[in-house]
């Protein structure tokens, strides 16, 4: 064991870059744990009552059918991540699949995209535990102050960077508590909205469900439509972790693939339900209740929470316990999205694509260290640096992280096509498992992202922010921000290559499968 100034000991750097070969702890998890880290990662709940308002006032009444047109390429990358984890289980994901399809620039970019999409949506996870920790307290004054939100999402920062650090067990066991509320109350609240809606008690804003709902073509504009699957992409975004995790499963070839897939099904009936019955329940109105009013777009489970269950009795608890589901919710998500991106850096580390201090593990925990921590450092940094500066630039991030995702889902989805180029034809399965539905997914997404930053995010009407640009001129901020956070990661990319000397490896067979018949 190495030793720190001082004579203390440090975590050991891994031997080898080799799957299962860190040092982190193999076999940890299962296939239910990896499905409840998955779940967990998307967090439902903070997921519906932070989108679900802006997907209606994007698409109004066809927002049932937009969460099904997000779940699409969601589900068809799913199979991307499965299949190359099939042959390369490395935590990397992205980043390692990508140096093997497309050599270690492109793959440095996949990196950067995780760690990048991570750190913007921290802060909006721990805006969230602040505000709602205050309003489960029955401090409302202060979640309505920012600098008091701030401190207290910083806390929730660093508390969940904790349990991340000593074990992944430890985090997999509250993931499954946490999710288990989450998705019970969640079942509730949707069967009791139905049951007003057809009964004596139905409010004045609410509609029967109708088949034209899940009419895509009632949708007004590909700009309208744009935006709401954006939006729709955002709420299904996390199911990746089951497989960032992946080196820390049992039968880590298989299970994470299969819990990805499971994952992304799971969520669709998850959001279908809630979705379909907040719609006919509170109405798209923008008055009261109603899904498109503006007041209630940042939260609209807590918007019309108290009409279903009532104020009083057991009624009233559920309302309370409507607070406490938000919030695990995005403790939850703040959780399982320190746990992939301290696996990227810490697998890019190992492979030297960044400094080898990132690539150190716990001698007891065995977990990444310096990974965890600095992804908890980077994100307090960000969340409180973007609060002190204006809450306009930290909403408009927060919008831009759509642009993250996309580029990296379809990045992965691009690398499954290329890397089994050559056995495409073997078989059915082969096709359309490895080659069509991954492309078909990387296409949408790509298709998403241009047409996102470079019509509906550019526009200076979109979001709270203009930024002035040389040549382009007045530009809407979501795109500068979100397109400049990659660029940020070209900047990066190049200073680690001038600091290394050499670049890092990228074999064509990657280690874990040089045994195995390998489609290069």
């Amino acid at each position: 064991m190495q030793t720190a100034p001082g004579g203390s000991p440090s975590p050991p750097l891994p031997q080898s870059s080799a799957v299962g070969e860190k040092g982190l702890k193999g076999s940890a998890l299962g296939l239910v744990s990896s499905v409840a880290i998955g779940l967990a990662s998307t967090a439902p709940a903070y997921s519906l009552a932070a989108t679900l308002g802006f997907i209606v006032l994007a698409v109004g009444l066809q927002s049932p059918v937009v969460v099904i047109l997000g779940f699409i390429p969601m589900y068809f990358i799913a199979y991307a991540y499965k299949a190359m984890n099939a042959v390369d289980p490395d935590c990397g994901t992205t980043f390692t699949w990508s140096a093997r399809a497309f050599g270690p620039h492109t793959a440095w970019m996949g990196g950067w995209g995780i760690i990048i999409a991570d750190i913007i949506v921290m802060a909006n996870l721990a805006q969230i535990a602040g505000q709602y920790g205050f309003q489960l307290a029955g401090a409302g004054g202060l979640a309505d102050s920012r600098s008091w939100t701030a401190l207290a999402g910083v806390i929730w920062i660093i508390v969940m960077t904790a349990i991340c650090y000593i074990g992944i067990e430890i985090s997999a066991a509250l993931q499954k508590w946490l999710l288990s509320i989450e998705l019970l109350l969640l079942a509730i609240l949707s069967v009791m909205a139905l049951v007003k809606v057809y009964g004596s008690n139905a409010p004045p804003e609410s509609l029967h469900v109708d088949a034209a709902w899940f009419n895509p073509f009632e949708i007004g504009s590909a700009s309208s439509l744009t935006q709401g699957v954006l939006l729709a992409v955002f709420i299904y975004w996390g199911w990746d972790t089951a497989v960032s995790v992946n080196e820390e499963t049992a039968d880590r070839e298989r299970t994470p693939g299969r819990a990805a897939v499971i994952s992304t099904v799971l969520l669709l009936l998850i959001y279908i339900l809630v979705t379909t019955s907040a719609q006919a329940f509170a109405g798209i109105g923008d008055k009261g209740i109603g899904l498109a009013n503006p007041d209630n777009a940042g939260d609209v489970l807590g918007s019309f929470g108290d009409e279903v269950f009532g104020t009083e009795g057991f009624g009233g608890f559920l309302a309370k316990m409507l607070v406490l589901m938000v919030l695990t919710s995005a403790a939850a998500s703040t959780q399982t999205t320190i746990l992939p991106t301290a696996r990227t850096s810490f697998s890019m580390a190992t492979h030297k694509a960044l400094p080898a201090v990132f690539a150190r593990v716990h001698p007891r925990f065995l977990t990444p260290t310096w990974s965890t921590v600095a992804m908890g450092l980077a994100s307090i940094v960000f969340y409180a640096g973007l609060t002190a500066i204006s809450g306009n630039v930290l909403e408009d991030s927060i919008a831009s992280v759509g642009l993250g995702i996309a580029f990296y889902y379809g990045l992965t989805g691009f690398a499954c096509v290329w890397y089994f180029r050559k056995v495409l034809t073997r078989s059915a399965a082969d096709f359309f498992m490895k080659g069509l539905l991954p492309a078909l997914g990387a296409l949408m997404l790509l298709g998403l992202f241009c047409y996102a930053a470079f019509h509906v995010y550019s526009d200076p009407a979109y979001g709270t922010t203009v930024i002035d640009l040389p040549l382009l001129g007045r530009t809407g901020g979501v795109s500068v921000i979100g397109i400049g956070a990659l660029a940020l990661g070209v900047v990066l990319m190049l200073i680690q290559r001038a600091v290394q000397g050499t670049w890092f490896c990228n074999p064509d067979v990657p280690v874990s499968v040089a045994s195995k018949s390998s489609p290069q």
